[in-house]
């Protein structure tokens, strides 16, 4: 489901490849913890049960139906961060198969010369339009899958009108099980506990990967993306299909997308409603439609942040639609299954005008021309400088617009933008390119929204310039450039001098580095800057120097530069409060950094102590501590309060030791004061706040490496006051002006201006950060609080 719970469960066996409307419950199944061994029958997450196909069933099924038919290729496009295969079936009609390549080429000659495209398409309707359909990206929203699985077989083997109708015009493409992870387990997160429909912007898992290159692959024209469980959101409307409340991200050209797309989706409801009779249950039996957020609500469903499967999916021309079930049950596989159903005859029926549109999106980039936009609104070119010691965050950068179909120059000669010259080597994002708007949402700096929604779904702001921490300088003139188009940036490190060596603090790379040469016993001490210095043999730290990407020096080791040693990192384990696992993010980046990470679950620090760490994270949920959970909970808490008490103590007992503790945002912070590890008042924003903001920090310690009138990113931003705070030593606050909110959705912030965000106690090594700094392994500019405050002394 993309938006509220309403109703999540889950409960397994085996599909049902009959046609939707076969009747078939299981009896209840009694609950088993989640583990990665074996498929799960049951979760607490849903009361509702029915026998749906367990993903080690799916292959073997997928390969039966291909053996049945000359319409199906069925393939492995990768692995899930288990492991997992990740299955694509391909459904054409036979003497379209071989025509794959032809249909790819007229895909390419879209965005080179869309006009030639448009006018191809008008001399040859008999071409075949690429649909999309994304099979259950949440593991228990089983029933997408199980839907896509039942319209594989019908197009593999059914000879019926309406089948033949739809594969002589269309190229269905499933990506069959997009979380195979959260099927086996039971959640709705994959195996590294990220919610792959928040993973869009940043594509940080094999997942999100594989289904981004999918969509570069075929450009869908439509794409669809299966949900649940969404009912009683307008009187007898049941499930839910989009478009969207506003706000609208302003990077699409919406009108476009709009002028197809409301019609769509009522197309699906007519279908769901047309075969109403064939639904088992009552709800079904009563319902008059469907909720399409567009039509019946004002806000509070947007399809603002590029981060959803279908909201991405757009920037490629697609028009994306969510759609969500109303129930986990048989029923529901129907719901989907008819609303795809009516998405297909309806694509069939306007297939020539659709494509028409979907490529006028590409001529309008390519020309430069955006009618719906205010002049200024793109800039003609974005210019990657590269920072010549640590050019790794801008290579990041290069290769993940060229990943997303954007196209990088790489000059080859220096050259002047709007007074300032550049040097060759500089990457350059012209904005007169097909897919402008994608350029355009990744590298803008985003704007403040607050006013112009009452709510928001999710993130309101994600500028990768400003949280990934590299520069893209908008330019407003043409720019004239001599270069070549970039290909992957993957440049090797260097190593000048006999040592020591100098590291900077520069990257979340950088960090990475220093650490590993400590992981392989080379001597790596640290100054109150954060820089690192490493000595040792050359030819050992030259090989990781490569491998890193920074480009190395000799320099002199400053007289407070403390040498560092192997710390034992402890993070507390979100299991999946509320279907989601709240450290994930944070567990990530401190890998990424290069730090060995144990989770431990709140029933484990209760029972063994931290006497094996140094290091405690606490980033997640305040109901971690909780001792009034509920059963969905439970499994994942305390389970009686004497556990709670054992948790403070050995807790106590860590810090009281010399153990570091970390909590990072609002529910650790909350949970910091109630275990008594802080006396400072905890304010704290509403959950639907959020953004990028403007932090004033000291530059030392926690955070080192950083400046006043820097940025930060927050989530239900939190800050600290009180008799307590005014003890604490303040690292960093808000910036103290009324702007210091710069892009995203926060309400009533002015209560925050100038308050710290980063404080540690005096007594005891207690730190705590307001911020997201490793919000869903997004913010790589904010990593290194997370060193810094590992590392400090």
């Amino acid at each position: 489901m993309k938006k509220k719970a309403l109703t999540a469960g889950i409960l397994a066996a085996s599909l049902l490849t009959a046609v939707p409307g076969t009747s078939s419950y299981a009896d209840s199944a009694k609950w088993t913890n989640v583990n990665v061994y074996e498929e799960q029958d049951g979760s607490k997450f849903n009361s509702e049960n029915y026998d749906f196909m367990k993903f080690s069933k799916v292959g073997s099924k997928l390969q039966e139906i291909a053996k049945q038919s000359n319409r199906v290729k069925v393939e492995i496009k990768g692995k899930s961060a288990d492991g997992n295969p990740l299955y694509v079936v391909t459904i054409a009609d036979p003497k379209a198969q071989g025509k794959f390549g032809k249909n790819k080429a007229l895909r390419k000659q879209m965005f080179k010369n869309p006009q030639k495209a448009q006018d191809w398409i008008k001399q040859n309707p008999d071409f075949k339009v690429p649909v999309m359909i994304n099979g259950s990206i949440h593991g228990t929203e089983f029933v997408g899958t199980d839907a896509v699985l039942q319209l594989i077989e019908r197009f593999a083997t059914k000879n019926d009108t309406e089948t033949a109708k739809i594969l002589d015009s269309s190229i269905l493409i499933f990506n069959v099980v997009q979380n195979p992870d959260g099927r086996i387990n039971a959640t709705r997160f994959n195996g590294e506990g990220i919610d792959l429909n928040r993973d869009f912007i940043t594509q940080s898992q094999p997942e999100t990967q594989e289904t981004v290159a999918l969509i570069k692959e075929w450009n869908p024209m439509v794409f669809l993306d299966t949900h649940g469980y969404v009912k009683n959101y307008a009187p007898n409307k049941q499930g839910l299909i989009e478009p969207c409340t506003p706000p609208h991200n302003p990077n699409y050209e919406y009108d476009l997308y709009n002028k197809w797309a409301n019609g769509q989706a009522r197309a699906m409801e007519s279908e769901i409603l047309k075969n109403k009779g064939e639904y088992k249950g009552s709800l079904y039996q009563s319902m008059e439609g469907a909720y399409i957020p567009q039509r019946d609500d004002s806000a509070g469903w947007d399809d603002y942040p590029p981060i959803f499967t279908p909201m991405y999916a757009m920037y490629h021309g697609a028009y994306g639609h969510t759609l969500e079930a109303p129930t986990n049950d048989l029923d529901g596989v129907r719901w989907q299954y008819d609303a795809i159903m009516g998405a297909l005859k309806y694509s069939v029926e306007h297939k020539q005008d659709m494509i028409t549109d979907q490529i006028e999106v590409f001529k309008r980039g390519i020309n430069f021309d955006h009618p719906f936009h205010e002049d200024g609104f793109f800039p003609h070119a974005y210019v990657l400088p590269v920072n010549e010691e640590d050019p790794t965050v801008t290579e990041k950068a290069v290769n993940h617009l060229l990943k997303n179909d954007i196209e990088v120059i790489k000059a080859s000669k220096a050259f002047t933008a709007e007074g300032k010259t550049y040097p060759a080597g500089t990457y350059i994002v012209q904005m007169n390119q097909a897919k402008a708007g994608l350029a355009n949402t990744m590298l803008w700096d985003g704007e403040d929204i607050t006013n112009d929604t009452p709510a928001m779904y999710d993130i309101s702001a994600w500028s990768l310039p400003e949280l990934w921490g590299f520069e893209a300088v908008p330019v407003k003139t043409e720019v004239e450039v001599k270069g070549q188009a970039a290909k992957e940036a993957d440049s090797s490190g260097s190593l000048a001098g006999n040592g020591p060596f100098l590291i900077p603090n520069s990257s979340v790379k950088a960090v990475e580095l220093a650490n590993s040469l400590l992981q392989k016993g080379i001597t790596v001490k640290r100054d109150t800057q954060g820089n690192f210095y490493a000595q040792g043999p050359v030819k050992a730290i030259e090989a990781e120097v490569k491998k890193s990407g920074l480009n190395i020096e000799t320099s002199s080791i400053p007289a407070d530069a403390a040498a560092l040693t192997k710390l034992k990192v402890a993070i507390l384990k979100d299991g999946g409060m509320g279907k989601q696992q709240s450290h994930s993010g944070t567990k990530l980046a401190l890998r990424r950094l290069g730090f060995e990470v144990t989770e431990v679950t709140p029933v484990e620090v209760s029972q063994k102590g931290l006497n094996d760490y140094d290091v405690f994270v606490y980033s997640g949920t305040e109901s971690l501590i909780s001792t009034n959970l509920s059963a969905a909970n439970k499994e994942f808490g305390f389970q009686d309060a004497s556990q709670y008490t054992a948790f403070q103590a050995n807790l106590d007992s860590f810090v009281d030791q010399g153990g570091k503790y970390i909590a990072i945002g609002t529910g650790a912070s909350r949970a910091t004061k109630t275990l008594g590890l802080t006396d400072d008042d905890i304010s704290f924003g509403g959950s639907n706040s959020n953004g990028i903001v403007q932090v004033d920090y000291t530059g030392e310690g926690v955070t080192a490496g950083y400046k006043a009138d820097d940025i930060g990113f927050v989530y239900r931003p939190a800050w600290y006051s009180g008799e307590g705070a005014a003890n604490d030593k303040v690292l960093a606050t808000y910036n103290d002006s009324a702007d210091f909110f710069l892009a995203g959705h926060w309400k009533n912030n002015s209560s925050a201006q100038g308050q710290p965000v980063i404080v540690q106690e005096k007594d005891k090594d207690v730190t705590l950060i307001g911020l997201e700094p490793g919000f869903r392994d997004h913010t790589d500019y904010l990593f290194r609080l997370l060193s810094n405050a590992i590392y400090q002394q």
